[in-house]
């Protein structure tokens, strides 16, 4: 059957770049601070500062990973919501299945960082975590997939950044005077502080507002999600995604002139730049996955793609690598300042190995 009239179940290079967000996540970030830890030296230190964010402006390379979690949430919508409707139509079924994956993402987040687990009330945040954002962005943009016509989607988005910027920039903020993108003078912290009250997040992040952006990103991911379920040739595809990409690196960059580009503030410029960097890498694994066929290298990172949420919550809760280290602690002798990374890749080796059991029993965790 030719590749322009039928469209795979699954999609693997979305499962591999999903898998690859969440190596980043679990892994990586832990990897290149311990390699820096053991080597110091500038090329080292290079890498562990692109894995932590910057302290206002500007982006790093470990800005992307939850712009491209959500993402890639979203271009996974038009392949589970038709294939939903396609077993049962019924739409009040599908509704009360959005409005539970919610509220279950909103307590997993509760859970990884919302601190939930200390049984303290006086330490409990509301609205903090990455999952909470996907929980929004997904229930809006499943919304607006079924409500909305192509057309109407892409002027949500649209409205999405404009609204947004207007709302953190143009107000007063009570006590500093006009929103200023900048810490502690932005009228999103505000709206988080005057809401949450005590169970706000108690950083410079910012959830409430913000909310416009999450939406935003994750229909970018939905409008990706499309172009892979059109009847393009694959080809077309791949290239379609890469122009999507450039363009919004691009109208990010130019927008970012007067409106910075903040990942703490998830700015409607930051929006753009991260979903164009996160088409761009959707193009490059579909193009070597689904055009070219190279499928072999990507099953590590699709064992870990299809228990993403697992694999997330896992990481954020159980400390593996002081697991690791009751199995490793003999080698700190010997490697010396190399025994973080080396506890590390023992916690991620744990958890990868509990992945890859789950995936060869077709043990696939959902919310």
């Amino acid at each position: 059957m030719p590749d322009n009239l039928k469209i795979p179940e699954r999609i693997m290079s979305v499962d591999a770049l999903r898998g690859f967000d969440m190596l980043m996540i679990i892994y990586a970030g832990r990897f290149f601070r311990g390699l820096n830890q053991g080597a110091d030296i500038p090329f080292t230190q290079f890498l562990a500062k692109q894995f932590s964010h910057p302290e206002w402006f500007g982006f790093h390379y470990w800005d992307i990973i939850m712009p491209l979690f959500l993402f890639v949430v979203g271009a996974v919508i038009p392949f589970s919501l038709n294939k939903r409707l396609d077993k049962d139509p019924n739409m009040p079924r599908l509704y009360r299945h959005l409005i539970r994956r919610f509220i279950i993402l909103f307590i997993l987040g509760w859970i990884v960082q919302g601190r939930l687990l200390n049984l303290d009330i006086n330490e409990f945040r509301v609205f903090c975590n990455t999952l909470q954002a996907i929980a929004v962005g997904y229930i809006t943009a499943c919304i607006a997939y079924l409500n909305l016509s192509k057309k109407g989607r892409y002027i949500l988005f649209a409205a999405c950044l404009i609204v947004y910027a207007i709302l953190i920039t143009v107000p007063q903020v009570p006590g500093v005077g006009k929103s200023m993108l900048l810490p502690d003078q932005n009228f999103a912290l505000y709206v988080d502080r005057l809401i949450m009250g005590r169970f706000e997040d108690g950083t410079q992040y910012t959830w409430i507002l913000s909310g416009f952006g999450f939406t935003a990103t994750v229909l970018s991911g939905l409008f990706a999600g499309e172009i892979i379920q059109s009847s393009l040739k694959r080809e077309k595809v791949a290239l379609y995604l890469l122009l999507y990409g450039l363009a919004g690196i691009a109208l990010g960059l130019i927008w970012g002139i007067w409106h910075p580009i903040v990942k703490k503030l998830w700015t409607s410029s930051f929006v753009l730049f991260s979903s164009g960097l996160c088409f761009v890498l959707l193009a490059l694994f579909y193009w070597l996955i689904d055009v070219k066929g190279y499928r072999k290298w990507a099953f590590f990172l699709k064992v870990i793609g299809m228990n993403a949420i697992f694999a997330y919550v896992v990481s954020n809760t159980i400390n593996l690598p002081a697991i690791s280290e009751n199995l490793l602690f003999g080698l700190e002798q010997y490697v010396g300042d190399y025994y973080y990374l080396v506890t590390a890749t023992g916690g991620f080796i744990i958890l990868y190995l509990v992945l890859w059991f789950f995936y060869k029993n077709r043990t696939f965790i959902k919310v």
